[in-house]
């Protein structure tokens, strides 16, 4: 460990100890989560930054929209933040490039801390209350149809939570997918002609500085290659290990796992670019709701209330996180 990260807690860690604990964490994204504390990082460096898990009172996401943090508007416009809350009343906003990357962080946090909330209290408020109007909406007697079909889901869910590789490697696979296909070709053609004027500065600037011995030549070759790591930062533009064409081949590989892991049972109630356990959680409340008393007719239903959510539907944070995580599932398979 070359520079040791700075303590933000009030509990500190030696030396030694806190260069194992990092060497050993768990990396998701510009985080660490290791077994004596939490590694941040700040605007530019992953995990120069360490909270010992004690000090920490609450970590949650927070999604920063058109007037800031969670909103329940715009839910496919979004810059994901990781807030670590401190005992001590200070707080830490951890900016994340993916949001996923975020919810795999607290996914991770609350398997090795289940005492720290993962929500923010505000949420926590809104979880409850929306979880008493759903409630509500259930029925209180259910056909014996129904009932089995809540089984099932419940049996379906449980068998895909063992391994919940293949759910993951599906939604990766989706959301790949979905950002390429959905790329404009102008967004593409401007990102192609920053790039080359980008270039162009980098030439202009080299020639200025080497053969004119003008000293600005090394601000423009600077200005074109800060240019060009923001076009390649932003990944609008294909690369020959990142473009459609691996995209699908990443797509149709997690479906054939997915098959393969839900063919070894008897039988499941979705098809493999469905099956994960908050598409079955969603089918479970539809049945409980009355709206369908089978598998097939409650995927419809989750079907219905997935393309009639867009940007500018208000939802609760329980309703954002499954939407951003299987809606891509649906957009990709045309809703088939």
């Amino acid at each position: 460990m070359i520079v040791a990260p700075t303590r933000l807690g009030q509990t500190a860690l030696s030396r030694e100890t806190l260069a194992e604990d990092k060497k050993q964490c768990h990396k998701i994204g510009p985080v660490g989560i290791g077994g004596r504390a939490l590694y941040t990082n700040s605007f530019y460096i992953s995990r120069c930054y360490y909270t010992c898990w004690q000090d920490i009172r609450r970590v949650f996401k927070r999604v920063a929209m058109s007037k800031g943090g969670f909103t329940g508007k715009g839910i496919f416009a979004t810059t994901p933040y990781l807030v670590v809350q401190r005992s001590d009343g200070t707080e830490q906003q951890c900016n994340f490039k993916i949001e996923a990357e975020v919810d795999e962080a607290l996914e991770e946090i609350h398997k090795r801390h289940p005492e720290i909330p993962v929500y923010s209290a505000e949420a926590e408020k809104k979880l409850r209350k929306a979880k008493a109007e759903q409630e509500a909406r259930y029925l209180k007697e259910l056909p014996e149809d129904a009932l089995e079909t809540i089984q099932e889901l419940e049996r379906a869910k449980a068998y895909l939570q063992k391994d919940e590789r293949y759910s993951k490697l599906i939604v990766f696979a989706a959301k790949q997918k979905r950002s390429l296909d959905g790329t404009k070709t102008s967004l593409k053609t401007l990102a192609a002609l920053i790039d080359a004027g980008s270039v162009a500065l980098i030439a202009a600037g080299l020639y200025l500085r080497m053969v004119k011995g003008n000293s600005m030549g090394i601000y423009l070759a600077l200005f074109g290659g800060a240019f060009i790591l923001s076009v390649a930062a932003s990944q609008i533009l294909p690369t020959p290990h990142r473009n459609r064409k691996t995209a699908q081949a990443d797509w149709e590989e997690a479906l054939r796992q997915m098959k393969g892991y839900i063919g070894k049972t008897d039988t499941f109630p979705v098809p493999p670019q469905y099956a994960h356990p908050v598409v079955l959680d969603r089918m479970i409340r539809v049945v409980r709701e009355g709206r369908a008393a089978d598998e097939e007719g409650a995927l419809e239903a989750v079907k219905k209330d997935l393309k009639a959510l867009n940007a500018s539907v208000t939802v609760s944070q329980q309703e954002y996180d499954e939407v951003v995580t299987i809606k891509p599932l649906f957009i990709v398979s045309g809703y088939q």
